[in-house]
């Protein structure tokens, strides 16, 4: 198998592990998609008093499968008064970017020659606020093409929030760069690893950290931001009219979004696959397999604890008033943001 692969021109070998590792990614983003909606319900059941599931599987673990085999068993109903085409695009322009935006995340640092990320872009950030705010095109088009009062609300409001939000958010990842001086997400993780527990962004750029998180929970929709499908006053916002695997794609799209925004946190302000001691912070040599496996598994569990957070904060925080969203995002953040761009740069100009 080595000669043979040794014998493959760059290209070839290129496209091999390429395909290797898109297979890999999505071979481990899909359980962890099913089994966030798990670790979800167990964690809303442990706060409010209850078991949570139980039935399929030993304590539940086998009622991720019996979901997604309810949703693609259950009859795939298009309501008569929708606008087809576009109720049917709706749900994967919502998934799909939450799968791009993994294709520039380093979710290690080397396995033998081959870096552990699929494209190892020099605007990787530019690319990942490209991709992710995609994600609300599907929503507002989902909202209009129902063609019901509900699902339009929710789609507007969607907009008027990612809107709000995206440009803080933006803002946030400025001075992370500014520290670092380079748009590779690979850099910002080396960067980060060279310098110790304490070189780590979300010690340098604590309020980056803050808002970028804050901001995240409004771009995925999550409480206490989630007026798009606000239960109590939209039934169920934007899909409202959606049942079977459409349904189910929006619900994937929502945890894969914050699988995706939980890993730009990590590479931007947590360390990326790296720990300040026990030489976890180098780059795995050829010869160093295990260190190279052992990288992927600290990223992954940096994941699950911000992902931890976002399950925690819905089941314990109450959703804000609409003016209250929109003040914070206009009002607080988007100032804080540009004033932390400014202390950034004078900072660093007067140490540097």
């Amino acid at each position: 198998m080595i000669n043979w692969i040794n014998n493959l021109s760059a290209n070839q070998q290129f496209l091999l592990f390429s395909a290797i590792k898109v297979f890999g990614v999505f071979a481990v983003l899909m359980p962890f998609i099913a089994y966030s909606v798990y670790v979800e319900r167990k964690v809303a059941a442990f706060i409010q008093d209850r078991i949570g599931p139980n039935r399929v599987g030993p304590l539940g673990l086998l009622q991720p499968a019996a979901d997604g085999l309810k949703s693609f068993l259950k009859e795939d109903f298009t309501p008569g008064h929708v606008r087809r085409a576009y109720f049917w695009l709706a749900p994967m322009i919502v998934m799909i970017p939450s799968l791009l935006t993994m294709a520039v995340i380093p979710f290690g640092s080397k396995i033998g020659n081959q870096k552990m990320v699929i494209a190892d872009l020099n605007v990787g950030i530019l690319y990942t606020f490209g991709i992710v705010s995609l994600g609300v095109y599907g929503i507002v088009l989902a909202g209009y093409a129902s063609n019901s009062k509900y699902p339009f609300l929710g789609g507007i409001r969607s907009s008027a929030q990612m809107i709000s939000y995206e440009i803080a958010m933006g803002l946030s990842v400025i001075p992370v760069f500014m520290w670092v001086g380079n748009l590779n997400l690979s850099a910002v993780i080396t960067n980060q690893a060279e310098n110790g527990l304490f070189g780590w962004l979300i010690f340098r750029a604590p309020l980056s950290f803050l808002i970028f998180l804050v901001a995240s929970f409004a771009e995925t929709n999550r409480l206490p931001f989630d007026f798009p499908e606000s239960e109590q006053e939209l039934v169920a916002g934007y899909n409202t009219e959606y049942s079977s695997m459409k349904f189910a794609l929006f619900f994937m799209g929502e945890y894969g979004n914050m699988i995706a925004v939980s890993s730009m946190m990590v590479t931007l302000f947590l360390g990326g696959w790296s720990l300040p001691f026990a030489g976890l912070n180098h780059v795995a040599e050829q010869s160093q397999l295990l260190l190279g496996v052992f990288h992927i598994v600290i990223f992954l569990a940096k994941v699950m604890m911000l992902m931890g957070i976002f399950i925690w904060v819905r089941w314990m925080w109450p959703r804000f008033r609409y003016d209250q969203l929109m003040n914070l995002g206009w009002c607080v953040f988007l100032p804080l943001a540009l004033a932390n761009i400014l202390v950034t740069a004078l900072w660093i100009w007067l140490v540097h």
